[in-house]
């Protein structure tokens, strides 16, 4: 499965507003869902975080975890300029997020296939700092698809 066929740009925010890591989260949930459910999915996701941030290091997080409030996997692609504060391993401040949202129930595991494909993805989005590049969300798309046709 790839990447870029998961991507939609009503799920792509290029210039997230939010500095903290809950205020992120709520922001990342509110291209999929609003009200209790993103209540729902936020509050899951902060528990995640509990466990051990989802801040991968140099710059990228990786929030995920399964809810029954979905019924298939959810992809969403975040990004701050100034960067965030979200207890990542190195320290460091995030500018890139991808959150993966899925059902307790995935056939085919597909979650933990596009966690590993993000993670992948995400390597070659730090060279050169190609994630910075993009002024669009049908450019982040075209960049990700680049990426996967090289992998």
């Amino acid at each position: 499965m790839n990447l870029y066929s998961l991507l939609k740009p009503e799920r792509i925010n290029l210039d997230l507003a939010s500095r903290k890591k809950q205020e992120v989260l709520r922001e990342l949930v509110g291209a999929i869902r609003k009200n209790e459910d993103a209540d729902l999915l936020v509050s899951t996701l902060l528990k995640r975080e509990d466990l051990g941030s989802t801040g991968i290091g140099k710059g990228v997080a990786i929030p995920h975890g399964r809810s029954l409030v979905v019924d298939k996997l959810e992809l969403v692609v975040g990004r701050s300029k100034e960067g965030v504060s979200f207890d990542a391993i190195d320290k460091k401040p995030v500018h890139l997020f991808f959150l993966i949202v899925a059902p307790p129930q995935d056939p085919g595991n597909q979650y933990l296939i596009i966690l590993g494909r993000v993670a992948v993805v995400c390597q070659e989005l730090l060279k050169r700092k190609a994630y910075e590049k993009p002024e669009t969300p049908e450019e982040f798309i075209k960049l990700v698809k680049e990426i996967e046709g090289k992998l």
